[in-house]
């Protein structure tokens, strides 16, 4: 594949959407073919699946019918759109990806963390990131936003979702597991300090992914 997979993870709150799309801009205006998507969604069937994760009403969701429709999204998404646009020579933005299983149903649910990845690698043929952005804030920090951006609200998306609900404790260890995959996976993972200006963490951000454009077309 020619193409050069960019994911964008991070805790709820930290502005990775933010920042994805600020990057997909900049990619753009400098000629570049670019296709920005999420998960779980991006297609017609994952949104579908997305809808039934995150709403609230589905309290009674256990931990293995999560992980396994997180799945079954990415499987649709993969190999419906993220693989033919990188096969295309295509940069994929992409907001959040295995890493977020891994984070929110492994370290988060404290579920069997290599049963959810070889899951999550099963439903996406193997596929790995080129680079991984982990935005990170203190949990206090995120959940604040999170808070105001709900109180807020003036459409139901705005709302905070069944994820976003879980107790402080499980959004704390979901950092914890972030940190612990960026540990694991220096290589792929950067771990950008989001508790700054928007301005700031975007600069950071374009500086390495520069850096990794030149490196791919060199």
């Amino acid at each position: 594949m020619d193409g050069i997979f960019i994911t964008f993870e991070g805790p709820d709150g930290s502005g990775k959407t933010t920042q994805l799309k600020k990057l997909g801009e900049e990619l753009k205006k400098l000629g570049h073919d670019v296709l920005v998507t999420r998960e779980p969604g991006g297609t017609a069937i994952s949104d579908k699946i997305r809808s039934i994760i995150l709403d609230p009403v589905n309290e009674e969701m256990v931990d293995q019918a999560e992980v396994l429709l997180y799945a079954a999204s990415r499987a649709q998404h993969v190999h419906q759109l993220i693989l033919p646009a990188l096969e295309a020579g295509r940069i994929v933005l992409c907001d959040r990806f295995i890493d977020a299983s891994v984070a929110y149903q492994g370290y988060g649910l404290g579920l069997d963390v290599e049963q959810v990845k070889a899951i999550s690698r099963y439903a996406s043929s193997g596929l790995q990131a080129t680079r991984t952005f982990i935005l990170d804030v203190p949990v206090e920090v995120s959940m604040a936003r999170l808070h105001q951006r709900a109180s807020g609200a003036t459409t139901a998306a705005e709302q905070l979702d069944r994820i976003e609900q879980k107790h402080v404790d499980y959004h704390g260890r979901v950092r914890e597991g972030f940190h612990q995959i960026a540990s694991d996976h220096p290589e792929r993972v950067r771990v950008i300090n989001a508790n700054r200006s928007v301005e700031e963490i975007a600069e950071d951000i374009w500086s390495q992914c520069n850096r990794l454009l030149e490196e791919h077309f060199a």
